[in-house]
């Protein structure tokens, strides 16, 4: 029984240390700064609007004139979906002009962000959630 029970013990270890794990590389804590975030403002180059996460690069001006694309993820496809929303209605078109609250790459990356909110020109915005504050 004890040897049973040894066995028992080291699969549903090891069966938590791989979900731990899972949810980690899945969570917005797990890759960026929750603690942090950065206002951008750019003109949408493309869209990603795929599995598991829709993905929207923003060409940014930077302070010395160059222009930096970034690389920032949102939610997943179908939670949009289920709210109604289309890639259209929230992430608007290649060259349009938007503003985008943002948290960084924990580790440091540069460039790379989670979109936790997207205002347009016209002022209207969707607050995505999902990391850091909505301001």
């Amino acid at each position: 029984m004890p040897k049973r029970f040894n066995c028992l013990l080291a699969v549903l270890t090891t069966l938590l240390v791989a979900a731990s794990a899972v949810f980690a590389h899945h969570s917005v804590a797990g890759q960026f700064d929750t603690s942090k975030s950065l206002t951008l403002k750019g003109s949408i180059a493309k869209l990603q609007w795929m599995n598991p996460h829709i993905y929207v690069y923003l060409d940014v001006k930077e302070a010395d004139g160059t222009v930096a694309t970034w690389v920032l993820e949102t939610l997943p496809t179908a939670m949009m979906r289920k709210a109604g929303l289309s890639r259209e209605s929230v992430m608007g078109m290649p060259g349009e002009l938007v503003t985008v609250l943002v948290v960084p790459a924990k580790d440091g990356t540069k460039h790379l962000g989670w979109i936790s909110k997207i205002t347009y020109a016209d002022g209207h915005y969707y607050a995505l959630g999902g990391a850091g504050p909505v301001q």
